[in-house]
């Protein structure tokens, strides 16, 4: 069991065909041999009653011949029964011994005509009376025995050895040959396999660029090379952001440190004047770091799994304008317009603040990166069993490639949207909230002409 362990999956695959072809080939064998020994077996014995009903039939025309019986009757059988190794005994109408061959003088002649599946010299004697009938009268009868049930010939008995080996013969061959076709399947069943563990090992390794373009026959296998794949893209993704996450987490640390560690010496130094304005401004580099610091531990409280939920029965499209008119100053003050839908009677199961907080930050980013004299628009509809809230704006939009992870943690897109106000963590927030709601976001963005956020809840009965 222990050498089987780290087998390869083409020499366990070839082991179990060659195996069940082993199997089935003997098991064939085994029953073929068992049919044609039956089959030969009643093919001899209804020779053997043919031959038995000739010699009858020939007795009853020496009778009628000579009308009796004497020492000569039928005597030129004996020459063919020696040679057949049987022996016959010609018996009168009274049972009366007429002739008689002696059993002894067949029996040391057996070695080369042994019966079916019985060994030489190991026979028993057997006979059998037939009556021998003329014009409807008994007229003698014949005694015909033999020391095997079936007698064989050598011819017989060749013939039938030919048919075992060549049934032996066969076997081997097909044993043989399904050996190499089993090598062969199971080098191709097992490539593709063999592939994707490589790739899987290499990704292990943290080679997250490995791919395979392997294919296979075979839906499950191509299934799984697909899926390795990307899982490798994913892994490749998550580590180009997990490096960005930290250049950028690098950054938005050591700035703030390094004024102040700048400016305090500076003043220490006697280079800068202690002045009111600049305490004031390293004061908001102090205040900023500690927002960085405020949302990190904001992340940390949503990774928790048992962060209070207060769900109710709520009308959604009135929270949503509840946000929309507090966001309007905000947003004239950006000179952004900002539309809202007014139908209503949109119900959904959800925490009142924490949705309020998912539309808050939508709405900002919304707002935040648009241009001057851009628009928001903002509709509540239902589709079927769900509620939809569509969030669009006319602004920077998102590139292509940044899309996969926006809603990523501290993830804010090319380096150009680092020059408006975020922490990259607002979107994270919503997907967290969102999924505590068992609803969804999705995100169409073209870069300069706009995005569009779709979040999807499922549909509430009014309470």
């Amino acid at each position: 069991m222990k050498i089987l362990k780290n087998q390869s999956i083409r020499g366990r695959l070839s082991l179990i065909l060659i195996s069940c072809t082993i199997a089935a080939v003997l098991l064939s064998a085994i029953f073929v041999n068992i049919a044609m020994n039956a089959t030969f077996g009643k093919y001899m014995n209804d020779v053997q009653m043919q031959r038995d009903a000739r010699i009858v039939e020939y007795f009853q025309q020496i009778y009628k011949k000579d009308g009796k019986w004497d020492q000569n009757s039928g005597e030129e059988l004996m020459h063919e029964a020696y040679m057949s190794n049987y022996c016959l005994t010609l018996l009168d109408e009274n049972k009366n011994v007429i002739w008689g061959m002696n059993p002894s003088n067949i029996y040391s002649d057996l070695s080369i005509h042994a019966g079916m599946g019985t060994d030489a010299g190991k026979g028993v004697y057997t006979s059998k009376t037939f009556d021998i009938t003329v014009d409807g009268r008994i007229v003698g009868y014949v005694d015909i025995g033999q020391y095997y049930p079936v007698l064989l010939t050598e011819q017989d008995i060749n013939f039938k050895n030919s048919i075992n080996q060549g049934i032996i013969f066969s076997a081997l061959y097909t044993i043989v040959i399904t050996a190499v076709l089993g090598l062969v399947i199971s080098k191709q069943f097992s490539r593709p396999i063999k592939k994707a563990s490589d790739m899987s090992v290499e990704l292990s390794k943290g080679n997250y660029g490995f791919r395979s373009d392997m294919k296979s026959s075979i839906a499950e296998i191509n299934s799984l090379i697909e899926s390795t794949n990307m899982l490798g893209e994913k892994l490749n993704s998550q580590d180009l952001l997990r490096k960005r996450l930290v250049a950028d987490i690098s950054h938005e640390i050591r700035t703030p440190l390094n004024i102040l560690q700048n400016n305090i010496e500076a003043m220490i130094d006697g280079v800068l004047p202690v002045t009111e304005e600049r305490l004031n401004s390293l004061n908001d580099e102090v205040v900023r770091f500690g927002k960085l610091l405020g949302n990190l531990n904001s992340l940390k409280q949503f990774d928790i799994e048992d962060s209070e939920y207060h769900f109710q029965n709520l009308q959604l499209d009135k929270l949503v304008k509840d946000v929309c008119e507090d966001f309007k100053p905000f947003a004239n003050e950006k000179g952004v317009g900002l539309i809202c839908d007014q139908s209503s009677g949109h119900y959904v199961e959800g925490d009142e603040d924490k949705l309020r907080q998912v539309f808050i930050n939508l709405l900002s980013n919304a707002v935040k990166f648009n241009r001057d004299g851009g628009c928001v628009w903002v509709s509540v509809r239902e589709n079927r069993d769900k509620v939809l809230v569509e969030i669009k704006d006319n602004g920077t939009g998102i590139k292509s490639d940044d899309l996969p992870f926006v809603f990523e943690r501290l993830y804010r897109g090319d380096k150009s949207r680092h020059q408006t106000a975020g922490s990259g963590i607002g979107l994270t927030i919503v997907k967290n909230i969102l999924s505590m709601h068992s609803a969804s976001i999705g995100v169409e963005s073209e870069l300069n002409k706009g995005s569009t956020f779709t979040v999807s809840f499922d549909k509430a009965t009014a309470s």
